[in-house]
């Protein structure tokens, strides 16, 4: 009768640790799925935020030659308005 019972505890204990490891297996995949989502997540915004960085860069060397300009014709309007003071006065 004992060996019946030492059976039924060896088999119960055999099936439930089967049991466990693919518990803990499935856990652990679903882990490590969770991590690489995580990881593309990251890697899509870092593109994001590098594309508008270049975009951000382009936008502010326009800005710069349109000063530039601005400020060589404001200069030439300057002169000319000088040159005109100096001619009637």
């Amino acid at each position: 009768m004992e060996s019946i019972y030492t059976v039924l505890i060896t088999a119960i204990t055999v099936l439930g640790s089967t049991s466990a490891w693919r518990y803990y297996e499935k856990k652990s995949d679903a882990k490590k799925e969770g991590e690489m989502q995580y990881r593309y997540d990251c890697r899509d915004r870092i593109a994001k935020l590098e594309a508008l960085l270049e975009e951000s860069g382009r936008e502010k060397e326009s800005m710069r030659k349109t000063i530039l300009d601005l400020s060589t014709k404001v200069a030439e309007l300057t002169t000319k308005i000088e040159f005109l003071e100096k001619k009637r006065g």
